[in-house]
C-alpha cells in the first residue's frame, strides 16, 4: 500500500479531525496485507493510530485507520450505544465492538448502518440513517440528519485537511510528521 494512498484516504483521522477512516486497498496476499499493516501500526502507534483489516476479499483488503481512545469515547454516548444494542452489539466495549462489526463485514456484502458510529459520524445523523433514510437534509461524507451547519464546516475541513496533508506529502514530510499525537 502506497503512502500516498493511505494520506488521501485517512487524512482527516491522522490530523485528529476524524476517529476513523476505511479504505480498500489491493494487495498481492492476505499475508502482505498482514505484514505491512504491522510495519504501519509500529509507526502510527505512538501517534494514538491503529490500523485494522477489516475483511479480506478477492485481493483487497477493507482498512480502518482509527484512534482507539477516541473510538472508546465515541462509543459511550448514550445514542451510541442504545444504536449499537438495537443492532446486536453485546457490549459498547470498544474491543468488542470491533470484533462484532468485523464479522459482520465478512459475512455480509453491505456495510452495517452503525459503521458510521466507527467513524466519527454524529450519532444523531447515524440514527436517521439507520430510521428516515429519505428524510436527510444534506449529503457530504456521510448524510446529514441534525446539524447541517456543523456538518458542512466539518466536510470542509476534512476536505482541506487532506489537500494539505497530500501537499506536504509530496514535498517530502513523512506520514510520522503529518501524523498528529493523540
Amino acid at each position: 500500500m502506497s503512502t500516498e494512498t493511505l494520506i488521501r484516504s485517512c487524512a482527516p483521522t491522522m490530523a485528529r479531525l476524524k476517529t476513523g477512516n476505511m479504505f480498500t486497498c489491493g494487495f498481492e496476499s492476505k499475508e502482505q496485507m498482514n505484514r505491512e499493516l504491522r510495519q504501519l501500526n509500529q509507526r502510527l502507534r505512538q501517534k494514538g493510530l491503529r490500523i485494522l483489516p477489516l475483511r479480506w476479499r478477492d485481493g483487497r483488503g477493507l482498512l480502518y485507520l482509527y484512534r482507539p481512545k477516541r473510538l472508546e469515547r465515541d462509543l459511550r454516548d448514550p445514542l451510541a450505544q442504545n444504536l449499537l444494542r438495537e443492532c446486536g452489539y453485546p457490549s459498547c466495549d470498544a474491543n468488542c465492538c470491533l470484533a462484532r462489526l468485523m464479522a459482520r463485514l465478512r459475512r455480509e456484502d453491505d456495510f452495517p448502518h452503525e459503521v458510521g458510529l466507527f467513524l466519527g459520524y454524529p450519532p444523531k445523523d447515524v440514527d436517521g440513517f439507520m430510521h428516515r433514510k429519505e428524510h436527510y437534509k444534506a449529503c457530504g461524507l456521510w448524510k446529514v440528519y441534525d446539524d447541517v451547519e456543523g456538518a458542512v464546516r466539518k466536510f470542509e475541513r476534512c476536505r482541506h485537511c487532506t489537500e494539505v496533508y497530500l501537499r506536504c506529502y509530496a514535498q517530502g514530510v513523512s506520514l510520522e510528521r503529518l501524523a498528529v499525537a493523540e
